[in-house]
């Protein structure tokens, strides 16, 4: 335990000086700002929320824009919906799509085909279930050209109903700052590159120096990859806090959560048995078997579990600070929320392996085809 006490030290201390690293969008904006900016949306049966998502986006003080909407194959009303909104934005266009090509994911495929139409030197690659606020786009492109770089991605505002699906947020969100240290992407002299899916605006340069959305075809966490080859690549990247001006409902309830981290948890571990194996020994005995200890181990075994878990806290506390609205309450089901992730991984790799290969939005992907498009890296 005393390694493990270590650790969290370690994490704690990283974490606190860290994420002071990552600024917010809610600095002035130069007002002198005026590149196009092509916003590229894939929706695919978001029948519920993109007429709300791209209201907020017309929205914009920003006004040189334009909207690539690509209509995935959805099954519901999604395309009749987009449709309508020619009648109230003049800037947009629309693509529906109703086959997908061999050696494609739907979403990756649906944001290249949007990029093709696209004119802007800045792409704004997003999702048709993200709510923005009216200065989003400004203070965005603002702090771009400000910070002079080539790739922004942000932090949303991730919301949830129900005390179960915030605390499995916020646990997942506590796992991805320790071991993807977001903030190191901020310097350039680091290889350290991360983005989340929801916001991705991207210089067109470096775009296309990256081969595109097609050397990313067959990525289920493409948000991930198009960061780690655009820094690769020699640009510049940033990621920035939005929680006042970027809003997300990522799933609906925990057991939709579960469900939808099949797609990436696999994917994330490489298709790596010994990874997943790694992941899971590192989080039982780093996240939950402190919590074991503190009921059943020997005096001085208990001390060091309770240091432990008040590092574990104080970097949970750092990081819903920051990125959350969440109450500090859902840490109450911290060895809980572990042991559904673990639950998770498991069940992500048994799924992918007995079905052979993943369920994603409707469409199945084989194994070999997601591990094709692993080895391209």
């Amino acid at each position: 335990m005393l390694v493990t006490c270590l650790f969290w030290l370690f994490v704690a201390v990283d974490t606190a000086v860290g994420l002071k690293k990552i600024k917010s969008l809610d600095q002035p904006f130069n007002s002198h700002n005026n590149e196009l900016i092509s916003v590229i949306v894939a929706a695919k049966n978001e029948e519920e929320q993109i007429k709300a998502s791209l209201l907020s986006q017309f929205a914009q003080t920003y006004k040189n824009i334009e909207w690539i909407v690509v209509n995935d194959r959805s099954t519901d009303q999604t395309g009749e919906i987009i449709t309508e909104l020619l009648l109230v934005e003049p800037r947009l266009q629309v693509i529906h799509i109703d086959e997908l090509p061999s050696g494609w994911l739907g979403k990756n495929h649906a944001l290249y085909k949007g990029f093709q139409e696209a004119k802007g030197e800045w792409l704004l690659f997003t999702d048709g279930d993200i709510l923005y606020d009216k200065h989003a786009f400004k203070k965005a492109i603002s702090y771009a050209n400000q910070n002079e770089v080539d790739h922004l991605s942000v932090m949303p505002n991730i919301t949830g109903n129900g005390f179960w699906l915030q605390a499995f947020i916020s646990f997942f969100l506590f796992g991805f700052n320790y071991f993807k240290r977001p903030w190191v992407t901020n310097s350039a002299n680091s290889k350290q590159s991360v983005s989340i899916g929801a916001f991705n605006l991207v210089k067109r340069e470096a775009y296309v120096s990256i081969g595109t959305h097609k050397s990313l075809a067959m990525r289920p966490d493409d948000d991930l990859q198009l960061a780690l080859r655009i820094k690769k690549a020699g640009f510049r990247q940033h990621l920035a806090e939005a929680l006042n001006f970027v809003e997300v409902i990522w799933y609906n309830n925990l057991s939709e959560a579960i469900r939808g981290l099949e797609k990436n948890t696999f994917a994330g571990l490489h298709y790596r048995l010994s990874m997943v194996l790694f992941a899971i020994g590192g989080i039982f005995i780093s996240q939950i078997l402190p919590f074991w200890l503190l009921l059943f181990g020997t005096a001085a075994i208990r001390l060091y579990s309770l240091v432990a878990i008040v590092l574990i806290f104080i970097t949970y506390y750092l990081v819903l600070k920051k990125e959350t609205k969440f109450p500090l309450l859902t840490f109450a089901a911290f060895p809980i929320t572990a042991s559904l992730f673990l639950y998770t991984i498991i069940r992500a790799t048994i799924l992918t392996y007995i079905q052979g290969g993943i369920y994603w939005r409707g469409t199945f992907y084989s194994l070999n085809d997601l591990k094709k498009g692993n080895k391209n890296d």
